[in-house]
């Protein structure tokens, strides 16, 4: 298995950006062919500070799926595409890191 990791930054206005998140990208990102599943996690403390050059992680979004090649194809298609154009209107492209990891575990 393998996940995709979006570490997002916080934003100038939390409560706007949540709202656009989850009433429109969590349902794009609901869509996209071979996910197994959508984690998103709120980050209530950070125990190292600093690791973001001073902005701290505000929410995680993980997206599993059950190999690089399902997420390959994921990458490809057109939920994939309208996703991340839907990001990038509600401003998310901005505040985002995104890497994936090999589930080992």
């Amino acid at each position: 298995m393998i996940k995709y990791v979006a570490l997002y930054k916080q934003p100038a206005d939390p409560e706007a950006f949540e709202k656009a998140y989850f009433e429109s990208h969590k349902p794009l990102i609901d869509k996209v062919p071979g996910l197994v599943r959508q984690e998103i996690g709120k980050v209530t403390r950070t125990f190292v500070p600093g690791f973001l050059e001073g902005s701290e992680p505000y929410l995680i979004a993980e997206l599993y799926f059950e190999s690089k090649d399902a997420m390959k194809a994921a990458f490809a298609s057109p939920e994939w595409q309208v996703s991340g154009a839907n990001l990038t209107e509600i401003g998310g492209m901005e505040l985002v890191a995104m890497f994936s990891a090999e589930v080992v575990e």
